[in-house]
């Protein structure tokens, strides 16, 4: 999981990226690839 202070550019770089807020963190999960688990905060 890569934790890094902008998740936006993380969010684009698969379709089914989704941002996701979790007990205070945001997360970008995918489903179907999930190699591309970030975090913030």
């Amino acid at each position: 999981m890569k934790i890094k202070n902008s998740l936006r550019s993380l969010r684009k770089r698969h379709r089914n990226c989704r941002v996701v807020r979790r007990r205070g963190r945001l997360y970008v999960i995918n489903k179907t690839n999930r190699r591309f688990k970030a975090r913030q905060g």
